[in-house]
């Protein structure tokens, strides 16, 4: 853990220092694309390579619509609540 926070201090401290040269975060910023698209590949043959999971694929995957619709739709609600008890009476 100490790992992982020590490498985002170090992130966090660098992004300080070249926040204004608009060229290399631009590269930051694709490199970071290229980086999340490899792990989605690899996170992928991790599934399809894990024979509980694809034996189980249907079960799970109907749990996981349930899970991210139950969020999506919690996430709307409160938004709504939200907006409704403290920006609403602005208008």
């Amino acid at each position: 853990m100490f790992t992982v926070l020590a490498i985002m201090s170090a992130g966090i401290i660098l992004g300080y220092m070249i926040r204004n040269k608009i060229r290399f975060i631009k590269y930051i910023d694709h490199s970071i694309n290229i980086a999340i698209y490899l792990l989605l590949f690899l996170l992928g043959i991790s599934v399809g390579g894990n024979r509980t999971v694809m034996d189980n694929l249907g079960s799970l995957g109907f749990n996981a619509l349930l899970l991210a619709a139950g969020a999506v739709a919690g996430s709307v609600g409160l938004s709504y609540l939200t907006y409704k008890l403290f920006f609403a009476a602005d208008k």
